[in-house]
């Protein structure tokens, strides 16, 4: 079933082309082949971001007038189309005054010379994108700013080439997410998990993303208002189909739940979230009762349209998940649960709510009496994440409130797993499991990290260069 996402944004990528401008009166039939060539290589940039267009620059006068227009639109990339060899001067004044990478696509026009048959002009419209790839990227450096490099050719195609691309831009899509929504912080982190207390202003500063503040109070009333029955019903449909419950469900055992549902979809819009970290400590009578014992599977519902919700009030893991979610199409949370010595793998997994795209089989939704180590009972959901690789990425800071991501690769193996409500996956590390609790661990992780399906680690890589963030990669 198609869901649609509840957090709209689109990343902004400059992209502009360069070449010498001695070159076009000597050969003036470069001219239409390089309006061409640029006209197709901007058909290669991905329709999910919105293109700021700098067009190709010739002089360094061209290349502030692409600057004033990619700070003007704030754009969260830059992608250098390479016509021919061209002085680093008409990239540098395009590009100076920005702080997101510059990623340079050098696609040469032939997949090789015609070595008898090329003349001058052939050569340089044609065959000599590579030779300034390096000036490019040694005034980068001098002039601090990060870099990456693509190369490839348009004759035949180069799937590869467009796949880093798309990469680039998929990876561009979270500073815009981070910039552009906000972070609802709901109560307090669990009390004592100091790894995952947070200053909400250094956060901010660091990582573009704004903390809105929402008492309990303030949530337990949220869906006074809902009285639209046909919303409700449809809501409640919703949540049957994602979800097996144990016991039987019926449209009349998840009104209330669904009518808070759509209470949160309405608010996530009105204040423009796109994550949510969450943690209730009070007695659990009552309406905070009420919603208190349905919070787990409602947050689910938000996490499958793309609203990352952390349970324990844990921000840095909120943001784990959204990045993994706006990469991948999930984000699950996740912590060491055990090790299974025998077989030599780990444990991973967490109660509370989860991502119904990460799982292989229907959900399932139980009510328990007591949430382990927090207050009150209710409804847990379990997600049944796929077979094969997954990946790991957790969000720490160091002693000066730098952030670090931390990731890792393994592979989700079939086996016994825990029945008691949680979800929990057996994953094998290439390192072993002994070693790569080790590791994993002396990287300075907080106790969460989030979860996805598949190989996504040069993709956070390339998150982290857009960001600004440092890496530890423990295992692939």
């Amino acid at each position: 079933m198609l869901v649609k996402s509840l957090v709209e944004t689109k990343a902004r990528v400059g992209v502009f082309a360069i070449a010498l401008g001695a070159y076009l009166p000597q050969f003036p039939s470069l001219v239409p082949e390089f309006e061409g060539q640029y006209a197709d290589f901007k058909k290669r940039i991905p329709d999910t971001v919105e293109l700021i267009d700098g067009g190709i620059v010739t002089t360094k006068e061209q290349s502030m007038e692409a600057g004033d227009k990619f700070r003007a639109a704030d754009v969260d990339l830059v992608i250098l189309h390479m016509l021919t060899y061209c002085t680093s001067y008409n990239m540098l004044p395009a590009v100076r005054d920005l702080d997101v990478p510059v990623v340079i696509v050098n696609l040469q026009k032939k997949l090789a010379p015609d070595y008898e048959h090329t003349d001058n002009a052939t050569w340089l419209g044609e065959l000599y994108a590579c030779g300034a790839v390096g000036e490019m990227v040694a005034d980068l450096e001098r002039a601090g700013k990060r870099h990456a490099i693509i190369t490839g050719v348009v004759e035949g195609g180069d799937p590869a080439a467009d796949a880093e691309i798309a990469d680039w831009c998929r990876a561009a899509q979270v500073r815009r997410r981070f910039r552009d929504t906000n972070l609802a912080q709901i109560g307090r982190p669990y009390p004592g998990m100091m790894d995952l207390y947070i200053d909400e202003t250094n956060l901010y500063h660091r990582m573009f993303l704004y903390t809105k503040q929402f008492d309990w109070e303030k949530m337990w009333a949220i869906a006074d208002h809902i009285t639209d029955e046909d919303a409700i019903r449809e809501k409640a449909q919703d949540i049957l189909d994602t979800f097996e419950i144990e016991g039987g469900g019926t449209i009349e055992k998840v009104w209330d739940m669904a009518r808070y549902v759509v209470a949160f979809e309405e608010w996530v819009k009105k204040e423009h979230i796109a994550l949510v970290a969450s943690h209730y400590d009070g007695f659990a009578q009552g309406i905070a009762g009420k919603l208190d014992s349905m919070l787990i599977p409602a947050f689910s519902m938000l996490i499958r349209q793309g609203v990352a919700c952390a349970v324990e009030g844990d921000i840095k893991v909120a943001m784990a998940m959204s990045i993994l979610k706006t990469i991948s199409g999930m984000g699950q949370l996740s912590e060491m649960y055990s090790i299974d010595f025998n077989e030599d793998i780990c444990i991973i997994g967490h109660s509370g709510s989860g991502d119904a795209d990460i799982s292989a089989k229907k959900p399932t939704m139980k009510i328990v009496p007591v949430f382990h180590g927090k207050t009150g009972g209710g409804y847990l959901t379990q997600f049944y994440p796929h077979l094969g690789p997954v990946t790991y990425l957790a969000i720490t800071q160091d002693r000066d409130g730098h952030f670090k991501f931390v990731v890792a690769e393994g592979v989700n193996e079939d086996g016994p797993i825990f029945n008691f409500g949680d979800t929990n996956m057996r994953t094998r590390f290439t390192c072993g499991a002994r070693e790569f609790m080790n590791k994993w661990n002396e990287a300075g992780p907080t106790h969460h990290m989030a979860a996805a399906s598949g190989r996504h680690i040069d993709t956070i890589l390339k998150v982290a260069k857009i960001m600004n963030i440092p890496v530890d990669v423990i295992t692939r």
